[in-house]
């Protein structure tokens, strides 16, 4: 069954933290998201903060080649807010959730050759959830391959149910985001998680993960990584400190993916924007913290 998460699949998602779904997308829908991607960077889907303005004459490759990820697309483009629901997503998604499954985040990765990876890090650190129920959907709109900086993961490291500390680093392999340490576990742990384009990698947000460059002699290493949580839970993330410790605060910058949203009541809310992520070249500044934001 082409793109489902069967049984066995769901047993690996919760043994090793990830699962792998391979022609989850079309070559076909592949093929949209990457012309869209290029709109975006482009300027045709709104604006963008951090986005430099062409030059002129300046070619497509060009204009991607200077960024690594561009944080909340689905803001601006139609294209990528369908994705969030993709059908193959969501049935994954309520396999390993639960029924109702909302949205917080989209990124959309770029990472041209000559770009960072990031650290190992837990994609909870950055965005909490008061359930744990954090989950990322990696959507590979090229192949990733050990070459252009494939992701890495350790198996089983979500299991400890800990968010290990962050620090900075001095590492050029690796953007700004802080680096996590204090884990029992070291770089022979890891595996590669190389996917052929249309392929979504599942996984919790308690795994440690990092990527590496992109050491290819050219191209990009492009992917679309979406975040999802249960709908029943509060979404703490970003609070303003007016309410920072209340206890109460619930993101509502979201979109439901499937089932109800206990909270409807609540209203949703227009907080977030798009904005280019800092890649860490030329230093990396006070943008040390909140890359998931």
């Amino acid at each position: 069954m082409k793109a489902a998460l069967l049984p066995p699949t769901i047993e690996m998602f919760h043994e090793n933290g990830y699962a792998v779904l391979r022609s989850a997308l079309s070559p076909g829908e592949v093929s949209d998201l990457l012309a869209e991607a290029t709109s975006i960077i482009r300027g045709k889907r709104g604006d963008v903060a951090g986005i430099e303005p062409a030059a002129p004459g300046e070619s497509d490759d060009e204009a991607l080649a200077r960024y690594l990820c561009i944080h909340f697309p689905h803001k601006l483009s139609p294209l990528f807010h369908k994705y969030l629901s993709h059908p193959a997503i969501v049935r994954a998604l309520t396999a390993v959730i639960g029924p109702n499954v909302k949205a917080m985040q989209s990124m959309l990765f770029i990472k041209p050759s000559g770009k960072p990876g990031q650290a190992w890090h837990q994609d909870e650190f950055f965005i909490p959830t008061r359930d744990r129920s954090l989950t990322a959907a990696w959507i590979a709109l090229d192949n990733a391959t050990l070459d252009n900086g494939c992701l890495w993961v350790i198996p089983g490291s979500h299991k400890h149910g800990v968010l290990w500390p962050q620090q900075e680093h001095e590492d050029d392999r690796f953007d700004c985001a802080g680096e996590s340490f204090g884990f029992p576990y070291s770089d022979s742990d890891a595996i590669p998680v190389e996917v052929e384009a249309g392929s979504v990698v599942l996984f919790n947000g308690y795994l440690l993960h990092r990527s590496l460059p992109n050491r290819a002699p050219g191209g990009y290493r492009r992917a679309l990584a979406n975040h999802y949580m249960s709908a029943e839970s509060f979404l703490p993330w970003m609070v303003p400190q007016q309410l920072a410790g209340s206890g109460t605060y619930d993101f509502r910058d979201i979109v439901l993916v499937a089932g109800e949203d206990p909270y409807a009541y609540r209203g949703t809310e227009d907080l977030s924007h798009a904005h280019v992520r800092p890649s860490g070249e030329g230093g990396c500044g006070n943008e040390k913290n909140n890359l998931k934001m």
